[in-house]
């Protein structure tokens, strides 16, 4: 049976009077896909700062591949953010004086050693070999979203956290997108995706919907059924 990759207990957030996440119990077994979806101001950023390591919550415990963020320094935090989380933003957030290869090799520098060859391998399995010397301005916005995958994928994190991956993208785009979502998923890739798109939350093994901070709906996958069936057995 998976473990968990990731767990949120009794999680939440506060700013002054306003409770932007509300008592969030969540679980994300290595290899699962995850969809949260809802409202704006429903929580949705909270919660991905939350688990991408840039906020702490005001009360409750969040677990990353076994480890407590909630009792870990700042610092600490940024070199987990860095070594086991892969961010894909939807502004897309490349540096524009660089080209699409060195955008990559941007991420190996502050994680290890600088990798070209390996770069260029993460461009060409996203499919854009043929475009690592182009600078930003000279991809369309899915070739971009493209770049920002394979760099969050260059150095293989734990969990690849999507924030609305497939916003600023048209149909042909966001569909070449989902299937390099795919592929990473049949591949073991443990994904955690905000969306606001029905169609892209479909493909996700199961998705919560956050409303005022809560988990008003939540989508059971077959996988996590059967698991807690068998932990109902054995106890």
């Amino acid at each position: 049976m998976k473990k968990n990759i990731l767990e949120l207990k009794d999680v939440s957030m506060v700013y002054g009077t306003v409770h932007a996440l509300r008592d969030i119990n969540l679980a994300v077994r290595e290899g699962e896909w995850l969809a949260i979806m809802g409202p704006s101001g429903s929580g949705k950023t909270t919660m991905m700062n939350v688990i991408g390591c840039m906020d702490k919550p005001s009360f409750g415990t969040v677990v990353l591949d076994g480890q407590d963020l909630t009792v870990t320094s700042s610092r600490d935090l940024t070199e987990i953010r860095r070594d086991k989380i892969g961010l894909i933003f939807q502004q897309f957030h490349l540096i524009s004086y660089l080209t699409a290869l060195e955008n990559v090799m941007m991420a190996q520098y502050y994680h290890s050693m600088v990798d070209e060859k390996e770069a260029l391998k993460a461009l060409e399995r996203v499919g854009l070999g043929q475009r690592a010397k182009h600078l930003p301005n000279q991809l369309s916005g899915g070739e971009q979203q493209r770049v920002c995958i394979a760099r969050a994928l260059i150095n293989y994190p734990k969990l690849i956290l999507a924030d609305e991956p497939t916003g600023n993208l048209d149909g042909e785009n966001e569909e070449i997108v989902m299937d390099i979502f795919r592929q990473l998923h049949e591949e073991g890739s443990s994904i955690v995706m905000v969306t606001h798109s029905l169609e892209v939350a479909a493909h996700a093994e199961r998705h919560i919907v956050l409303e005022h901070g809560h988990i008003v709906k939540y989508s059971e996958s077959r996988e996590a059924r059967v698991a807690a069936a068998e932990f109902e057995i054995t106890e």
